[in-house]
């Protein structure tokens, strides 16, 4: 196992994910999984890779998430206020390039999860929205 965080050092995080998920359970289970292409069906063993992937979520229309890591600059909306779609929502510095995001849709800011001048990583949730 540690001669492949040496080969690998990006992946370092998932090594010690898989690691611990070892060390917990003592092994990830091989069982073979079905599934069909074309009519045809096969069985196929995952990958411990696969079986620790972060699973697809269908996102909520109403929360704003950001996109990338970065800075929040400026806020332009306060929380109970109506806002038109494309209007200005706030400032978010990433890489020393400022990014404007914009409102996706008309609706009222529910409450607002940030705060001018704080670090905020990616997919962090900024602003809750209602119609």
């Amino acid at each position: 196992m540690y001669f492949l965080l040496f080969i690998y050092p990006y992946t370092l995080h998932n090594y010690f994910t898989l690691y611990t998920l070892l060390k917990m359970n003592k092994e990830i289970k091989n069982e073979l999984v079905d599934f069909a292409v074309t009519a045809r069906k096969y069985k196929t063993l995952l990958t411990p890779k696969y079986k620790l992937r972060k699973f697809w979520v269908n996102p909520n229309p109403m929360e704003v998430h950001s996109l990338i890591p970065g800075t929040v600059v400026d806020i332009f909306v306060k929380e109970g206020q109506f806002v038109k779609e494309g209007e200005p929502m706030l400032i978010l510095e990433a890489m020393k390039m400022r990014n404007l995001i914009t409102m996706p849709f008309s609706a009222k800011i529910k409450k607002i999860h940030i705060e001018k001048g704080i670090k905020i990583p990616k997919e962090a949730l900024l602003v809750e929205l209602e119609k």
